[in-house]
């Protein structure tokens, strides 16, 4: 799935950034953005597996909530200025969530 390796590399991606941030916030906000992204990919990977359309559309729609975490939580972070120019994050986590948006919508559409 292309929206599950999209979402491992922006996982990576907020790792390695909240490593850069100050300590005090590190284990705060960093930590918590670290949690948001990496339940994406989890998520959509957990879904995957357990074989089950119904449980796959659940799973799709708890990583869709994880990833606008994310962006609010970015959006947090560049406004206490912990980073500049948020604006790529952002627009990779509009794809993504398009994305999760269409696979939520084609499960919903195999349910019926």
């Amino acid at each position: 799935m292309t929206v599950w390796k999209e979402g491992v590399s922006l996982a990576a991606d907020i790792c390695r950034l909240t490593r850069h941030f100050p300590r005090q916030v590190q284990f705060g906000l960093g930590l918590q953005m670290q949690r948001s992204a990496i339940s994406v990919p989890s998520n959509i990977a957990e879904g995957a597996a357990r074989g089950s359309e119904k449980e796959l559309l659940r799973f799709l729609k708890i990583s869709r909530g994880s990833l606008m975490e994310l962006d609010t939580q970015i959006r947090i972070a560049s406004e206490i200025e912990l980073f500049d120019q948020p604006e790529t994050l952002l627009e990779r986590i509009r794809v993504q969530n398009a994305k999760l948006n269409a696979l939520i919508q084609t499960q919903k559409a195999k349910l019926l």
